[in-house]
C-alpha cells in the first residue's frame, strides 16, 4: 500500500512545540464522569484505555511495536511503552516541563494540528491529565535522548520537578497510577475486561504486541496479544464457534491522502449480521459514514454480478441490504487525520470523503474477488437468494401481526394487562414467567404505569431461526405486538409503548434460561432497546428471613450475610425462620409489590451493551448450533457455580 498510515513514521520532529495548549486543568476531580463517564467499574477501567491510547497512537505513528500493562498487586497500574517518549523540554508558551504539561492541563498534547502525530485516537487530548488528575498518585518516566526523565504527581498536583535520573540507550514511556478511592466507587481491576478491549486493539494495528500481567495473584497471569493477521484475524476469532459457509477470510484495503481502509469479511450459516466498525481504533457503535459506503457497496456488487451470472431473472427484484448481509462477520477499520466524531461519545463517524473510500475499495476489490473465486461466489449469493425468500415470508408473517396503530388496543395480546398511561416515558412492562406469577403481578402492580405480559413455557431460541420463524412463534409474537415497534430491519424504536421493558423471572435454572431466550431475543432482533436503556432485569428477593415479628428479605446471599453479621446472631438460629424462594409465585401480590415492583423499593438491573463483540460472542457460545464451544465454557466457569439450583 502507497500510504499506510499504520507503520510509516510521522516524519517530522515531535518535541516541546508540537504540544499545544487548549485550555487549564478544571474541575475534574469535581465533575469526573465528564470526562471518563462515570465513577463505576466503567470510568475505572477507562483511567486505563486514556493511557493505553496515548501508547497506541505512537504506533500509529511507527514508532511504537510493544506496549505491556501491569496490574500490580495494590491495583495499580502500569504502562510501558517503547515509543519516542513525551517531551520533557520546557514547554514554549506555558515555561514549565512539557512532560508537566501533558499531565496537569487539560486539552493539551501533540494531537491539536501539530505535527506529532497523523492519525490519532485519543482525539480529545484529555487522557494523561485526566487520569493524573483523577489517581492517588501518579509516576512518570520517560526515555527519550539518551537520558531517563521521571516526575511524581499526587491527585494531578506535581510533588516533584522533572528531573534527570540516568541514562539509558532506549526510548520510551512508563506510567504507574493508582485510582483514588475518594473518587471511584471500587477501585479493583477486572483482568477479563482489560483483556478483552487489548485483544481488539491488537486485531486492529497488526504486528503490533500488546502484553496485559496481572501480579495480584501468587502465580502472575500474562496474556500476549499479537496478531500478524490483523482484522482477518479478528473476524477468525470472532467466527470460531460459528459454522463458515467458505473457509477463506475476504480481506479489501484502500487508501487516499491520509486515510486508510481495512474491511475483512465472511459468512456463516447463521442468520443474524456482525458488523464491527472502527475509526482510528475507535469503536463506532453507532456507524457512520464508512459503514454506509461499505453497506452500499456490498449491495450493489453482490446485485450486479448476481444478475451477471444470472442467478437473478431479470423479472426478479434485486437483493436488499438485509438479504446480503445475513450471516455477514465483517471488520472495517479506517485510519484518517482528522476524524469527526458526532458527540463526545464518538460513536459515529462523520467524514464525508471516508465513505467515498470505503464504497470504491470495496467496490473493486470485492467485484475481483467474485469473479476471481466463482465457487465462493455461488455459495454467498445462495445465502442471499435464501435471505430473500425468507425475508418474503417475514413480510407476510409481519403483516399477520402488527398493529395498526400504537392507540388501538384491541390488537394487542389478550394476556396483556395494559396501564392506563399513555405517555410511554412514564410506562413499564413486565414479561412475567408463569401465569400464577403473573397473577400475582397484575394483583399487586399501580395499574396506572405498570403493565403485566405473563409468558408460558419456553419460546424460541432466535439464535437458530430466521426473522419469519421469529414472527410466527407464538410465545415471541405477544412481545413483539405489546413493545409496538416491530422486529428487525423495520423497528421503529419511537413507536415503543413501555420506556421500561422489565423482564420478571424465578431464580432458579428454568428462569434464567428463560431470561437469557429473552435477552438473545432482544440483543439480536431489537437491539437499540439495549443500547438505549430499555431492558431491564428484575430482582425478586432469595430469602424472607422472620425475626420475631419482623421479617426482612435479603435479594443475595450477600444480603444474607449482611443481616446476620448485623444482627449479631448465627446462621443456624435462623432455622425454621427463613424462606428461601423459588419461584416469584410463592410471594403474594403484597410482597411482590413491596420487593420487587415498587419504585420506591425495588431493585433492578439495567442491561448494558458495553461491548458488542463479547456479547455477539456469548450469546453464540450459549446459544447457538454448536456444542462444542458450549461444553468447553461450561467447563471452564463449573467450579464457578453455586446455587445452581436448590
Amino acid at each position: 500500500m502507497d500510504n499506510n498510515i499504520r507503520n510509516t513514521k510521522v516524519e517530522k520532529q515531535y518535541g516541546e512545540d508540537q504540544i499545544q495548549v487548549l485550555e487549564g486543568l478544571e474541575a475534574v476531580r469535581k465533575r469526573p464522569g465528564m470526562y471518563i463517564g462515570s465513577t463505576s467499574s466503567r470510568g475505572l477501567h477507562h483511567l486505563v484505555y486514556e493511557i493505553m491510547d496515548n501508547s497506541i497512537d505512537e504506533a500509529l505513528a511507527g514508532y511504537c511495536d510493544t506496549i505491556t500493562v501491569i496490574i500490580n498487586k495494590d491495583n495499580s497500574i502500569t504502562n510501558i511503552d517503547n515509543g519516542r517518549g513525551i517531551p520533557v523540554g520546557i514547554h514554549p508558551k506555558m515555561g514549565i516541563p512539557t512532560l508537566e504539561v501533558v499531565h496537569t492541563v487539560l486539552h493539551a498534547g501533540g494531537k491539536f494540528g501539530g505535527d506529532g502525530y497523523k492519525v490519532s485516537g485519543g482525539l480529545h487530548g484529555v487522557g494523561a491529565s485526566v487520569v493524573n488528575a483523577l489517581s492517588e498518585n501518579m509516576i512518570v518516566e520517560v526515555s527519550r535522548e539518551g537520558k531517563v526523565y521521571n516526575q511524581t504527581y499526587q491527585r494531578g498536583v506535581p510533588v516533584t520537578e522533572v528531573k534527570c535520573i540516568g541514562e539509558t540507550d532506549s526510548t520510551g514511556t512508563k506510567t504507574t497510577f493508582k485510582p483514588d478511592l475518594e473518587i471511584f466507587d471500587d477501585t479493583i481491576y477486572d483482568f477479563d475486561v482489560l483483556l478483552q478491549r487489548f485483544r481488539e486493539l491488537a486485531f486492529l494495528n497488526k504486528g503490533v504486541t500488546i502484553i496485559l500481567r496481572d501480579e495480584r495473584e501468587s502465580e502472575p497471569v500474562e496474556k500476549v496479544l499479537h496478531y500478524e493477521g490483523g482484522i482477518s484475524s479478528f473476524v477468525e476469532y470472532i467466527n470460531k464457534n460459528k459454522e463458515v459457509l467458505h473457509e477463506n477470510i475476504i480481506y479489501l484495503e484502500g487508501s487516499k491522502d491520509d486515510a486508510e481502509v481495512e474491511v475483512a469479511l465472511q459468512y456463516t450459516t447463521a442468520y443474524a449480521e456482525y458488523i464491527f466498525s472502527f475509526a482510528n481504533n475507535i469503536g463506532t457503535t453507532e456507524g457512520g459514514m464508512h459503514l454506509t459506503g461499505f453497506k452500499a457497496a456490498l449491495t450493489k456488487v453482490i446485485n450486479d454480478y448476481a444478475r451477471k451470472t444470472n442467478m437473478l431473472k431479470e423479472n426478479e427484484k434485486n437483493l436488499t441490504g438485509e438479504d446480503v448481509r445475513e450471516g455477514l462477520t465483517a471488520v472495517i477499520s479506517v485510519k484518517l487525520s482528522e476524524p469527526q466524531f458526532e458527540g463526545q461519545t464518538k460513536t459515529k463517524l462523520g467524514n464525508a470523503e471516508i465513505r467515498t473510500l470505503v464504497e470504491n475499495a470495496v467496490s473493486e476489490k470485492l467485484n475481483y474477488m467474485m469473479e476471481e473465486n466463482p465457487k465462493e461466489a455461488r455459495m454467498i449469493l445462495d445465502k442471499c437468494l435464501s435471505a430473500s425468500r425468507a425475508r418474503e415470508a417475514a413480510r407476510k408473517a409481519r403483516e399477520m401481526t402488527r398493529r395498526k396503530s400504537a392507540l388501538e388496543s384491541t390488537t394487542l395480546p389478550g394476556k396483556l394487562a395494559d396501564c392506563s398511561e399513555k405517555n410511554a416515558s412514564k410506562c413499564e412492562i413486565y414479561i412475567v414467567e408463569g401465569d400464577s406469577a403473573g397473577g400475582s403481578a397484575k394483583q399487586g402492580r399501580d395499574r396506572k404505569f405498570q403493565a403485566i405480559l405473563p409468558l408460558w413455557g419456553k419460546m424460541l431460541n432466535v439464535e437458530k431461526a430466521r426473522l419469519d420463524k421469529v414472527y410466527g412463534n407464538d410465545k415471541l409474537t405477544p412481545v413483539i405486538t405489546a413493545l409496538g415497534t416491530g422486529i428487525g430491519p423495520d423497528m421503529d424504536v419511537d413507536r415503543l409503548r413501555y420506556h421500561k421493558v422489565i423482564i420478571m423471572a424465578d431464580a432458579d435454572v428454568d428462569g434464567s434460561h428463560i431470561r437469557t431466550l429473552l435477552l438473545t431475543f432482544f440483543f439480536r432482533h431489537m437491539r437499540p432497546l439495549i443500547e438505549q436503556g430499555h431492558i431491564y432485569i428484575a430482582q425478586p428477593p432469595l430469602y424472607k428471613v422472620k425475626l420475631g415479628k419482623e421479617e426482612i428479605y435479603a435479594y443475595n446471599d450477600k444480603d444474607l450475610d449482611k443481616i446476620i453479621n448485623e444482627r449479631g446472631i448465627k446462621r443456624e438460629e435462623l432455622t425454621g425462620n427463613i424462606q428461601r424462594y423459588k419461584g416469584l409465585g410463592e410471594m403474594n401480590s403484597e410482597q411482590l409489590w413491596e420487593t420487587t415492583m415498587n419504585p420506591e423499593t425495588r431493585t433492578m438491573l439495567r442491561v448494558e451493551l458495553e461491548d458488542a463483540v463479547a456479547a455477539d460472542e456469548i450469546f453464540t457460545v450459549l446459544m447457538g448450533d454448536r456444542v462444542e464451544p458450549r461444553k468447553e465454557f461450561i467447563s471452564m466457569y463449573a467450579k464457578k457455580v453455586t446455587n445452581l439450583d436448590i
